[in-house]
């Protein structure tokens, strides 16, 4: 029998990494790009209707660029589009919510001391709320078209806290801020497939057929682009909340999400001010430092473990049948005498103060419930535990696989 368990966890990691790649090429070309429309500047020579030129040098050689608010007169043979990459993004992204949220629910999306939800509700509610995402950001854009630009920002900013806040009450720690990153890469993809793209291609067309392209269309993209460009600290933030418990399991967890929003602006702002040339306004470093200890200090107060709700919950759907698989007894045996001096609410082990990445291993039931990752992090691989401190033995490692390919099978207990 092929260990789908392992094939899964491969599937998992295909998705991951192509997700970190097209991150890597969307988010490196819309930093590049938004320094390098900072840094254009008008100098004797160039065509009539370019904005701004910008000298460059990189691996040897040196770059001279020019940028046309609307097109220059003649449309190149060849015109690189920079699209792709962000729509890449957010597929594997997207990808990525169905394999490890959707389905894996039970695990990760669903904790029915937050609210009781059945699998395709809260799958629903996530794919909903990605699609109100995008509808409440385009209709304020288009509200404050004409308004002072700080003012769509703030009225941005209170959408995404009260998202956070919404997501908490709704979904697991951390399925709440991995779905706040997700709303907003939504509002950032739809972006560049909605408008920036469209925009574009008007004018091409527009030009191609001989006519004056109307230069508002540049602005809009331009608007667009900007907002993506402070938004993209906070969504690299959230991508990796779910590694860390103090952010995504404590009793704060929308409220720190919410001023990593604001850390995002204030160090976009000093990179873009000095790209643009206007000085190194480094009291931004300052706000964002104040921002982050205030963060870490909310990590802490009345700290509470998104798990510790399944010590007294009754088992239901995959985890009762690990529950009642042959060899369990002996798998809570070794568990509870080979992890759970780290994996429990109050860790006992020296220097450790909470469970890591949330995973609490002191009751059957919560053995049950991370059935996949014991045998996947302590059966067939030793990454568990670390170094091996706990001493675990071959044996005891054999006897987690048995267990866990018995309740694949369907091995249940006499």
């Amino acid at each position: 029998m092929y260990d789908w368990a392992v094939l899964w966890e491969w599937v998992e990691i295909a998705a991951r990494w192509t997700h970190v790649i097209t991150a890597i090429a969307w988010i490196g070309s819309s930093f590049y790009f938004i320094a390098l429309d900072l840094g254009l500047r008008k100098a004797p020579g160039m065509p009539e209707k370019a904005h701004g030129e910008e000298w460059q040098v990189h691996g040897g050689g040196f770059y001279h660029i020019q940028k046309y608010l609307v097109a220059p007169d003649r449309l190149p043979e060849h015109l690189t589009w920079f699209k792709w990459e962000s729509y890449a993004t957010w597929l594997s992204g997207f990808a990525m919510l169905v394999l490890v949220y959707y389905l894996g629910s039970d695990l990760y999306l669903i904790d029915p001391t937050v609210m009781e939800l059945q699998t395709w509700q809260a799958v629903a509610i996530s794919l909903a709320s990605l699609a109100f995402g995008w509808l409440a950001y385009n209709t304020l854009c288009k509200v404050f078209v004409n308004a002072n630009q700080t003012g769509l920002m703030v009225a941005l900013f209170v959408v995404l806290v009260a998202m956070a806040w919404g997501y908490t009450q709704v979904f697991s720690g951390r399925a709440a801020l991995i779905h706040l990153g997700a709303f907003t890469a939504t509002i950032m993809s739809a972006n560049v497939f909605m408008v920036i793209i469209p925009n574009q291609k008007i004018v091409v067309a527009d030009l191609k057929a001989g006519r004056t392209p109307d230069p508002k269309y540049g602005k809009i993209a331009k608007q667009r682009s900007t907002h993506n460009n402070y938004l993209t600290l906070p969504v690299l933030f959230l991508m990796l909340s779910n590694h860390y418990p103090l952010v995504f399991a404590t009793q704060y967890n929308w409220l720190i999400a919410s001023l990593v929003f604001l850390m995002g602006v204030t160090i976009r702002h000093w990179f873009n001010t000095q790209h643009a040339r206007k000085g190194s306004p480094h009291w931004t470093w300052g706000v964002t430092a104040v921002l982050f200890l205030v963060i870490a200090w909310l990590s802490t107060a009345n700290m509470r473990t998104v798990d510790a709700g399944q010590e007294g919950a009754s088992l239901s759907g995959a985890a009762l049948t690990y529950a009642s698989a042959t060899g369990f007894d002996e798998v809570v045996s070794i568990v509870q005498g080979r992890c759970s001096m780290c994996h429990a609410a109050e860790p006992v082990w020296e220097g450790m103060y909470w469970a890591p990445k949330g995973v609490v291993l002191e009751t059957p039931a919560q053995i049950a419930h991370e059935a996949r990752r014991i045998y996947l992090q302590a059966g067939i691989s030793h990454a568990m535990p670390p170094g091996n401190l706990s001493y675990i033995e071959p044996a005891e490692r054999a006897a987690i696989v048995d267990w866990f390919r018995a309740a694949e099978r369907g091995g249940v207990e006499g």
